[in-house]
Order: C-alpha cells, then structure tokens, then sequence
C-alpha cells in the first residue's frame, strides 16, 4: 500500500515561544519513505531531535509571529494482516525490557482503576483473544465526537462520558489492555478514510512478540497506518506542543491511497 500524504500547519503567535513538532513519518523496516519533505516558514534554525524508542523524529522551531509548517510524504506500507484472537498471550516476567513501562499507569491511562472491570467483564480471555474483545467493546461503547472532549480528557472520563475523538479511542483501549496484562502504548499515524481528515490517534498492543496496530473506531486498517510517533500516551504523540501561546490560523491533513496528483499530494 502506497500513501500520500500531505500536512499543513498555519499558526499565529502573539509573543514569541518555542515549538515542538512532530509531524514526519519514521521510517521503520514496515513502512518505506519514497519521498519526504518539511518546510518550515521561519527566521530561526530548526533543530532535530529523536522521537520516544528512537521512532521519527521531532522538530523544534520558533514562533514569532507566524509559524507555517508544510510537510509532503510518499510512504510505501508493508504489513501484513494479523488475525488479533490468534495471538498468543505472553506473561509479564517474560516481557522484554523495553515493553515494561507500557503495563504501567500513565497521565491519560489510568490503567489501574480499570483493573476490577477488566478482571470481571472479560474473565477467561488473554492474550489475542483479550485484545480484540477490548478492541470490540471501545468501538461498540463509545460515540465518535468532538463535542465532550476537552483533549485533556483522560481514558477514566471517557470511559464513565463514553464519547470522544480518536485520541479517547486510544486512551481507552490502551488503558484496558494495560489492565489486562498486556503492554500498550499510542501511536500517532497518517491514515486515509480518517473523517474529518486529521492527525490521527491508534492503539499498538504488545502481543506474539511484537507490536500490533488497532484502531478502536474503525475508521484505519493497520495495513493502511503510516506511523509517526509512540508514546505512553497523548503526551508523548502531539503533532505539536507550544511553549507558550498560539492562534490556529490553518491546519490540513490529507491521506490518499497512490500516488495522488503531480506533487503527491491534493
């Protein structure tokens, strides 16, 4: 699968402050960047820095004035489809070390106050079998929606206010899985069929040895999700963070399946 991806950021600032970006696709053995390309509209250098687990990477710059980003992407995607129920669970003292801090509670997955519910509604399940009844029960649960979600909600209130937009979907189903035993984390991604186009949130279980791709809503396929950042949660993931204040003047994303038109990208 081939993606085209185009992102566009426009934003004003009324004093100066720094700007955190993390908007590029990491390029990883599933996923090819053909080509790639930020422009950043400023008078200030702009620095590179790694992403969480050496994933991607981020961007500072500055804002003064007005910041416009622009980056374009051609992405082959290489991923096979996994059946999630045939996936075998692994026990936590055999986890590698890396995956560990992802059992743990975090700011938006309070994995810890879900332990009780997990325990008793899904009693008897674990491993593959656990991870796509959970999965099930977020998409069916919840409501896709902006309005009830401030973006400063965590998995808790979303789970007792059952709406919210791809970022709650994740925070959920990675709360539940930590819940479970299972390492979870949030994956930032590009992905076509996204409605409305955005920046878009998904869940990645730890699970067989590796790590899985889900989308709680059911809008993106993991064969069709460019990633561009992980983390233990929204935290870690953000498109862009700002040290200080910001006015949204114009953002953009668009996701197409080929090759698109002349620039690769509409």
């Amino acid at each position: 699968m081939r993606l085209t991806i185009h992102a566009h950021l426009d934003y004003a600032f009324p004093a100066p402050a720094d700007v955190l970006l993390q908007v590029e696709v990491a390029a990883q053995p599933d996923q090819r960047l053909e080509t790639q390309s930020l422009t950043i509209h400023s008078d200030h250098p702009i620095r590179a820095v790694a992403g969480e687990e050496g994933i991607g990477q981020r961007c500072w710059a500055r804002g003064e004035g007005r910041l416009v980003a622009d980056y374009r992407a051609t992405v082959s995607i290489s991923r096979p489809t996994t059946v999630l129920s045939a996936l075998a669970a692994t026990p936590v003292a055999l986890l590698p070390p890396e995956t560990i801090a992802y059992l743990l509670p975090s700011r938006y997955c309070e994995s810890d106050r879900f332990e009780p519910w997990v325990q008793r509604r899904f009693a008897g399940l674990s491993g593959g079998h656990m991870a796509d009844a959970l999965a099930s029960w977020v998409n069916g649960a919840l409501v896709y929606g902006a309005d009830g979600s401030a973006g400063r909600a965590g998995a808790l209130e979303t789970f007792a206010a059952r709406r919210g937009v791809c970022r709650d979907y994740a925070h959920v189903l990675v709360a539940l899985a930590r819940a479970a035993e299972i390492p979870a984390r949030c994956v930032a991604v590009y992905a076509p069929g996204v409605d409305p186009p955005d920046f878009h949130a998904v869940a990645e279980l730890w699970l067989d040895g590796a790590w899985r791709l889900i989308d709680a809503t059911g809008m993106a396929t993991p064969e069709e999700m460019a990633r561009v950042a992980v983390g233990r949660d929204a935290t870690d993931i953000a498109f862009m963070t700002i040290f200080g204040n910001a006015t949204l003047l114009a953002q953009r994303v668009s996701v197409q399946r080929g090759w698109g038109e002349r620039n690769g990208a509409k």
